[in-house]
């Protein structure tokens, strides 16, 4: 097994043990349980909701904390002494954070369409590509968290802190037609609020808006070359 096998082993050992991990699984699951159990079949707010929320929460709360934390004690400068450098460390981690969204977002799926009987939609291509950019764009606030905190702490309290307000703007809290019609707007400009806005057309049995795929896409690229130039491996 070559050392970084052995290193990605090791982390999803470390991420499958973290109380955090298990927290973005379950509150998206409650939420669409509780919930979806005194909707009709055929709504197509909830689950969309619920998959936003879950990737919300791993990209703002276990990304930049766990990144923050592993420089905050030394990890990521230890590494730059050996041949698996600080890099791969980050490679691994990103992929494990990923692996965590897609392994929530799956068993929302699931969930949804046996237990709940709710409509899963058609468009494959629209649902992976919806998905893909809003976790890079949710991905790249996490990056961005991590590279300024000055440790894990930090981290975690900043991702909170940007996550209610987020997922307020986004519909998340109310939904988005009973918001004021100016907030509503302005929520489906945030990354959270495209994103959410883009699963619903969706399961609407629509197509996802241009604009608002070309917002996530934007956030994804301009905070993550933000965050790769303010990224500091101690």
């Amino acid at each position: 097994m070559t050392a970084l096998a052995k290193l990605t082993a090791v982390e999803l050992k470390l991420l499958v043990r973290e109380p955090g991990s298990m927290f973005t699984v379950l509150i998206p699951l409650f939420i669409l349980v509780v919930f979806g159990s005194s909707i009709e079949p055929g709504d197509t707010m909830l689950l969309p909701m619920a998959l936003a929320i879950a990737v919300g929460l791993v990209g703002l709360y276990m990304l930049p904390t766990t990144l923050a934390t592993y420089r905050e004690r030394g990890i990521l400068r230890r590494l730059s002494t050996t041949p698996l450098r600080p890099v791969n460390m980050l490679v691994v981690q990103l992929l494990m954070q990923l692996v965590l969204a897609v392994a929530a977002c799956g068993l929302l799926l699931v969930v949804a369409g046996t237990v709940l009987g709710a409509r899963l939609p058609g468009a494959g291509w629209a649902v992976v590509a919806t998905l893909l950019l809003g976790t890079a764009a949710m991905f790249s606030i996490g990056l961005l968290i991590a590279s300024l905190a000055a440790n894990g702490r930090t981290a975690n309290g900043v991702g909170v802190l940007l996550y209610f307000p987020m997922a307020f703007l986004a519909g998340l809290m109310q939904p988005a037609n009973q918001m004021p019609a100016l907030l509503a707007r302005i929520g489906e400009y945030t990354p959270l609020g495209a994103f959410r806005q883009s699963l619903q057309d969706v399961w609407a049995g629509g197509s996802p808006s241009v604009v608002l795929l070309g917002v996530m896409a934007a956030y994804a690229v301009v905070l993550s070359a933000a965050a790769a130039r303010f990224f500091r491996w101690e």
